[in-house]
């Protein structure tokens, strides 16, 4: 092998390896980023989760309905939530679902999806951005389908929504790899009343590997609902975020999309 051709692999080697640390570190000069959602603005929400998240000094989304009772309750709580940096994201109004679906007799007839055009839909999520709007004074907002349905009438809505919302997340479960996401069908991993002790951890090394973005859904923190998620596994991984916050990038979803619309290839 001439000396040419030994440069030449050289410099290959290097700018591969160059590369493939740039695509470890892109996330905010971190090997990976991690959100944390909480859907239906549940009061263990402001109860738990808010004081251990701030304590740590960890930001986070919560999916808020606008019929919710505790916004109703504890509207100064979630305003002050969003003033110390947590997101409030649009959950819609009245948190609609498709009745059809398997083990939805609980839906009502009135929130059926089934029975809901594209424009009812759509109307309804910009009241709810104006209700929030009202509460938190922000204008730049991220969605969540509610019981990650993503149609009506045979439509994405979400089609007749880009403009408005900056992202919008799902109930898929999965890793948001840089090049492969859609901002606006986010995976996630979602915790409940089974999960184990070390499992959210273990997703979070998985997306240091992957060079991915992980979003972690929650509902209530406690041991009475099967969505409930056990506050000690809860704190587990709130714990072990904030002692790897030089390799993980822990945010709001909606910061965490803004830079990876600015930043993406």
């Amino acid at each position: 092998m001439d000396l040419k051709t030994v440069i030449g692999v050289v410099v290959f080697l290097f700018l591969g390896l160059n590369l493939q640390s740039q695509e470890k570190d892109f996330w905010n000069g971190k090997k990976c980023a991690v959100v944390l959602t909480y859907d239906d603005a549940l009061d263990s929400q402001l109860d738990i989760a808010l004081p251990l998240l701030d304590s740590l000094g960890l930001k986070a989304t919560f999916y808020l309905p606008g019929k919710a009772n505790s916004l109703r309750d504890r509207m100064a709580e979630w305003r002050s939530a969003q003033a110390k940096g947590h997101e409030l994201g649009n959950h819609t109004l009245f948190h609609p679902c498709h009745g059809k679906a398997r083990n939805r007799n609980w839906v009502p007839k009135e929130y059926n999806l089934d029975n809901y055009t594209v424009k009812r839909i759509t109307d309804e999520l910009k009241v709810a951005n104006t209700l929030l709007h009202a509460i938190d004074g922000d204008t730049l907002r991220t969605f969540a389908y509610t019981c990650g349905d993503r149609t009506v009438e045979g439509q994405y809505f979400i089609n007749k929504m880009k403009g408005v919302f900056v992202a919008a997340r799902g109930v898929e479960r999965g890793l948001n790899e840089p090049g492969k996401m859609d901002p606006y069908d986010l995976k996630i991993f979602g915790s409940n009343s089974r999960t184990e002790q070390g499992a959210l951890i273990q997703q979070v090394k998985k997306a240091e590997k992957n060079g991915a973005l992980l979003i972690f859904l929650f509902h209530g923190l406690g041991n009475e609902r099967k969505l409930d998620t056990d506050p000690a596994r809860h704190a587990e991984l709130l714990n072990y975020l904030a002692k790897h916050q030089k390799t993980i990038w822990v945010a709001p979803l909606k910061e965490v999309i803004q830079y990876y619309k600015a930043n993406q290839r």
